[in-house]
């Protein structure tokens, strides 16, 4: 095993092929940052590329681009508070929240060296686990897969806010969004209501940038000023390495959570960073700093997402089973080289195993230390009146969605599930759970249906469905007694924390609160309703998120009525601004996206950053000319305009 692993690090390290990850390393990079568009974009970019080179250069090519996107969207995550993938949503919540106040360069300087030390434990283990990797795997059943799964949403619905209701409510609406489309099990179409463009669902890019990207855009330009109201003190930024070496065995921990959790096909990232989260909290004595800010949430969550980069490939070079979409292209891009994934590619392509190993541990290095290296930099943009930022920001947004489909209703959905995303965010709904359980309902589907369909409901009775489960139902039980205990006794708020203040709920709006329980009331009547029609296996997912959410929305929304003052008006702005980016879409639909977008891109600069003219046409230009340009790269087809067409 050392004599291989030797020649693949000797291969490497040939000069092509050493340029070729490089250069994967730095496109993985600039996409990751970039919202929306992260390491498939980054692969499918480079594919038609790695033809003109030798396997192993091609190769190296894809996993430098594939290893360093989680480390690059850390700063996405922090500034923009707009996650590159489900799994950077804790890195969201606690980055942004630290940008806020003036510490982007220490919640940055912690991510991207939890990053690195991600990636490396996940090749290290890999490098000893390399013949045993197979076996692992096949120890985990449908039952365990669709327990592991349920855990990872029951840990994302929980670990944010005090409203655990309001946490599962959109955890379960998430699931619904999920189940949109085509069903696993059954020639159904559910929840299509006649449109084309839903019988393949919703894109996983439109969800995560509509409920995060657009409803934070939303609220930083109604705010004003940057991102952070405070001066950055960029040159104290080594607070981060004291961060770092102070949560160097919970990191440690995280990534060998993330290791085991991307064994898991299609389920890894989002489940296990959840988990590693939960275990931050967990073994952390002052709780209150969660959701608010706190260093060891970033800590946890980019160990264990950077530990799944390699840990995915596991079930894709075994199994041939991807355990992404970036990893479906590298299987593609594998079958294209002559490489036939399987069980025996350990015993006959073991230099190509290692060669993925010394990848991965490389680009995790050299990554995190480019990333480091201009965290200043890019500290200083939370100082820019957010409205210069926005303009580029909301266009790379749009081109992100609309890559999904390549048509109009990309961009409708975009917005209007940012409008969504903007009621759960003032509403005191966390997001963070809808996203996941959106991302999870797929395989959570096929899990279930397989495990209902090979064992019935004995499965239930598995000593390792029960050993799983129970990461569930002791804390509820825990969290039962402890409020039954409490009926009655007065409420003590904390020194350190004002009542009902939490990241979630200190700006939530009883009005909006409201009006959103109404709408996901009438959301999971309706699928109640429609859910009678499909056929028995296509019933099972929607129930899953029927069952619990019908009853937790129709309570949130009798108690929103009794709660209920009025309070819409301090969100008025920010709805003024989510109509006017619904009218921009409008607008690209009936004329096309030239002039829509430069009336966009002009009262971004003029009316809300209220620059000068000639400077704002100059940006504006180039804003535009760079739009264009990602246009023609990635799709070449930008949006005509209906009316245009009938002309």
């Amino acid at each position: 095993m050392i004599e291989n692993a030797l020649t693949a690090l000797d291969a490497l390290f040939d000069p092509i092929r050493l340029a070729a990850l490089f250069a994967g390393m730095i496109v993985g990079m600039v996409f990751g940052m970039l919202p929306g568009l992260g390491g498939v974009a980054a692969v499918s970019i480079l594919l038609p590329f790695v033809y003109y080179l030798d396997d192993y250069s091609g190769l190296a090519m894809l996993l430098g681009a594939v290893s360093v996107v989680y480390t690059s969207d850390t700063i996405t995550s922090v500034l923009i508070g707009a996650p590159g993938s489900p799994a950077s949503a804790p890195t969201a919540i606690e980055g942004h929240a630290l940008a806020k106040q003036g510490e982007a360069s220490r919640a940055l300087g912690v991510g991207f060296l939890a990053s690195m030390v991600g990636g490396l434990v996940g090749a290290a283990i890999l490098f000893v686990a390399i013949p045993v990797a197979g076996p692992i795997v096949l120890l985990l059943s449908t039952p365990e897969l669709f327990m592991f799964a349920l855990v990872g949403l029951f840990f994302a619905s929980s670990m944010i806010g005090k409203d655990l209701a309001k946490g599962l409510a959109a955890a379960c609406l998430g699931v619904l969004l999920g189940v949109v489309g085509p069903a696993q099990a059954a020639a159904d179409f559910r929840y299509t209501f006649g449109q084309v463009y839903l019988l393949d669902g919703f894109s996983l890019t439109i969800v995560a940038l509509g409920l995060f990207g657009v409803a934070e855009v939303i609220s930083m330009l109604a705010a004003g000023g940057g991102i952070s109201h405070e001066r950055m003190k960029v040159s104290h930024w080594g607070e981060g390495f004291r961060d770092f070496w102070q949560s160097k065995w919970l990191i440690l921990r995280a990534s060998i959570i993330g290791v085991f959790g991307g064994f898991v096909p299609a389920v890894g990232a989002s489940a296990s960073t959840w988990v590693a989260y939960g275990h931050a909290m967990r073994s952390t004595k002052d709780k209150s700093r969660f959701g608010k800010g706190e260093i060891r949430g970033i800590a946890a969550s980019e160990g264990a997402n950077n530990a799944t980069v390699i840990s995915d490939l596991v079930p894709t070079l075994l199994f041939s089973v991807p355990g992404g979409p970036a990893a479906a292209i590298f299987l593609g891009a594998l079958f294209s080289f002559g490489y036939y994934p399987g069980p025996r590619m350990i015993t006959q392509n073991p230099d190509l195993m290692f060669l993925i190993v010394w990848s991965v541990a490389l680009t995790s290095v050299v990554g995190a230390g480019l990333c480091f290296a201009i965290t200043p930099m890019l500290a200083r943009l939370t100082r820019i009146p957010f409205a210069i930022i926005a303009a580029p920001l909301v266009l790379i947004m749009v081109i992100g969605a609309y890559q999904s489909t390549s048509t109009m209703g990309d961009i409708f959905m975009l917005f209007l599930l940012g409008g969504l995303g903007w009621l759960m965010k003032h509403g005191g709904w966390p997001r963070a759970p809808a996203l996941v359980g959106f991302v999870l309902s797929g395989p959570m589907e096929q899990y279930f249906w397989l495990t209902n369909q090979i064992h019935g409901w004995s499965w239930l009775t598995r000593p390792g469905v029960l050993i799983i489960g129970s990461v569930i139902v002791i804390p509820l039980i825990l969290s039962a007694l402890k409020w039954a205990r409490s009926r009655g006794k007065p409420i003590e708020t904390p020194q350190h924390e004002s009542a009902g203040d939490s990241a979630m709920d200190q700006d939530a709006s009883s009005g909006v609160a409201l009006v959103l329980a109404a709408l996901a009331s009438g959301m999971f009547l309706y699928a109640l309703w429609e859910m009678f029609t499909f056929n028995p296996a296509s019933r099972l997912m929607p129930a899953l998120a029927i069952v619990p959410g019908l009853p937790l929305v129709l309570w949130l929304l009798v108690r929103g009525v009794r709660e209920y003052k009025n309070d819409f008006g301090r969100d008025a702005s920010e709805l003024w601004i989510l109509v006017t980016l619904v009218a921009y879409a409008l607008a690209v639909w009936a004329i096309g996206l030239s002039i829509p977008t430069i009336l966009l891109i002009a009262w971004m600069l003029l009316a809300r950053a209220k620059m000068r003219l000639w400077t704002s046409a100059i940006y504006g230009a180039a804003v535009f000319a760079v739009i264009r340009l990602l246009f023609e790269l990635l799709r070449g087809d930008a949006p005509v305009g209906a009316l245009l067409q009938l002309s």
